[in-house]
């Protein structure tokens, strides 16, 4: 079938930071415990015929999907932490300059903690970088999070600067720019296209959804998701080994075993 024509976006999560060893198997796999998985695909490379660290899997339906970001988002495949979001399903999202710094890092604060510890601000368009030495791998102290709005970008600054994580005070501030003139992100000039942008991209939503009803009510709300999937579960954490690894059980929740690996079962799922 063709994914671009036919694939029901709304039931279609994205999956990024995926692994070279990661296949259309282990992917629809893993997806499954969230909910009934329609279609997996990996897109490749035309020449070498490689996958290119993403994907996206389809769903029987938006709640599944919703659910899937939900549990699997950050969970580590082969060492990795994977990136499951709707919202990058269709397009990459807009970078608006909401980049923050975190420096003074403890060495063994990874990416996922950074994750989660930030991502309570608002949303987070990128994985979290954190800068790493390119033999050993290992952290420098310092990294970054873009946000995909100033007020979740201040609101992260204002609340975790001179904070404490894994026991070291973190210095928390905006980015410098890439154009080396010393200027930082957050700017009154990049507020002021954020927010031009963010009204462009309003006006245009609503129009199409009003489109979309027929002429109804153009503020047309969806129903909503089934309280099961609304239900803020915690994510399961990987080893990170060589392979996807065994998850840590979480207390009071119900784990799906497969193939030697667990994952979280989705309640409102029956397998």
């Amino acid at each position: 079938m063709s994914l671009q024509t036919e694939r029901n976006q709304d039931a279609t999560v994205y999956v990024g930071n995926l692994d070279e060893r990661v296949t259309v198997e282990l992917l629809w796999e893993l997806m499954v415990q969230a909910g009934p998985v329609v279609n997996v695909h990996l897109p490749k490379d035309r020449v070498t015929q490689q996958t290119q660290g993403y994907g996206f899997c389809e769903f029987r339906s938006e709640a599944d999907a919703s659910y899937a970001v939900k549990i699997m988002n950050m969970i580590k495949l082969y060492g990795k932490p994977i990136r499951v979001n709707k919202a990058l399903a269709d397009k990459k999202p807009t970078d608006v300059g909401a980049n923050v710094f975190i420096s003074n890092l403890d060495y063994s604060v990874d990416e996922k903690q950074l994750y989660d510890t930030f991502s309570s601000f608002g949303n987070i368009i990128s994985m979290p970088k954190i800068v790493r030495d390119l033999e050993t791998g290992n952290s420098k102290g310092y990294g970054f999070i873009s946000f995909d709005n100033f007020e979740s970008s201040d609101m992260a600054i204002e609340s975790m600067d001179g904070q404490y994580l894994n026991n070291k005070k973190i210095v928390v501030n905006y980015a410098l720019k890439k154009d080396g003139k010393g200027e930082r992100h957050g700017s009154a000039a990049e507020r002021l296209l954020a927010a031009e942008s963010k009204k462009n991209n309003f006006d245009n939503s609503v129009y199409s959804e009003g489109m979309a009803v027929g002429g109804g009510n153009p503020l047309h709300q969806h129903a909503p998701i089934h309280p099961v999937q609304m239900q803020p579960l915690p994510i399961m954490q990987s080893y990170g080994g060589a392979g996807p690894g065994v998850g840590v059980p979480i207390p009071g929740q119900q784990m799906y075993y497969s193939y030697g690996h667990q994952y979280p079962h989705n309640p409102g799922y029956q397998h």
